[in-house]
């Protein structure tokens, strides 16, 4: 890449996760299946949500569109990833890589501010079941989607606008295996603490509140559980959040050990780990989280697959 201003770069080398030749196969193939289990997982939690008229309800509603965030966020970054994987020269387009950070923002972060709208779903149905069906109204769903979808292609256009007007006149290799923003910040040759301050700012705020209203509602709901009288009603509430807290758990569980960890620990190594675990780990896990132990969800499948049967 030729030195001087970032509008003369055409294309980025991304190192991926290891240099080690005899690794390549192997993590090929894993992710190869995460990947193919995702898509399936995702795509088929959609389809059974779309078909089946009793799952038409706001839970299923946001957890369609958590599906939907999840399999675009592997559209936006396993192609490459695995294209990348057994290549010799793994580069990416200069567009590309900003379209990847862009993407790659909108729709993971969109999938923890959903964790957050069905976290107050969930206050809703058990703290204030009699009310539910007109509070949580499908005009009131809707707009809470849109509002989410929103915030994210805002959030991720300012991110990507900041991070690519910099300068990158020392080197092209990125020390990552996708385009994020940290090893792009550690490549720039331009003076980076605007964009560390914003990036904290928008993680603050953004991060933060949604973080918070999770935790609130949680707080609610246990006070309210913990006041109904017989253990088998306690037992039946918990049940109905399990899927979304073990999501929950996994989610932010994963942003504050990527954010909260001294400084003197941070290894770009362990950035990589974290960031497979995040980006295409957690996408693979959320539809069997929410259908293995979900009733309503393996009732439906049946349904589906009886349907298919007697069709044939």
């Amino acid at each position: 890449m030729e030195k001087g201003n970032h509008s003369e770069a055409t294309e980025f080398i991304l190192s991926g996760l290891t240099d080690r030749l005899e690794l390549q196969v192997p993590l090929f193939v894993v992710f190869l299946l995460i990947y193919g289990i995702t898509l399936v997982g995702n795509g088929g939690m959609i389809l059974l949500i779309t078909i089946d008229p009793q799952l038409h309800t706001p839970m299923y509603f946001f957890l369609r569109n958590l599906s939907f965030c999840d399999l675009c966020l592997s559209l936006t970054i396993s192609p490459k990833m695995l294209l990348n994987s057994l290549a010799e020269r793994k580069s990416i387009s200069y567009k590309a890589c900003a379209a990847q950070m862009s993407l790659s923002i909108s729709f993971g972060d969109a999938g923890g501010l959903l964790l957050a709208v069905m976290a107050y779903d969930r206050y809703v149905a058990i703290c204030n079941p009699l009310l539910y069906t007109v509070t949580m109204s499908r005009h009131l769903c809707k707009q809470l989607v849109t509002g989410v979808y929103a915030v994210e292609v805002v959030d991720s256009m300012i991110y990507t606008c900041c991070t690519f007007r910099l300068s990158f006149c020392s080197s092209n290799i990125i020390n990552h295996f996708f385009c994020d923003i940290p090893p792009l910040l550690m490549l720039s040759c331009s003076d980076t603490r605007i964009n560390e301050i914003m990036m904290f700012a928008f993680m603050l705020c953004i991060t933060g509140s949604r973080f918070v209203a999770i935790l609130l509602s949680y707080v609610y709901i246990t006070s309210t559980v913990l006041q109904i009288s017989s253990a088998a009603g306690r037992r039946k509430a918990f049940s109905t959040c399990s899927f979304h807290l073990t999501a929950v758990v996994l989610f932010y569980g994963t942003l504050l050990f990527m954010y909260l960890r001294p400084t003197s620990s941070y290894s770009m190594d362990t950035d990589k780990i974290v960031s497979v675990f995040y980006l295409l780990v957690i996408p693979m896990l959320n539809p069997l989280i929410y259908s293995l132990r979900n009733t309503e969800v393996k009732d439906a499948l049946r349904r589906a697959m009886n349907k298919l049967l007697t069709k044939s």
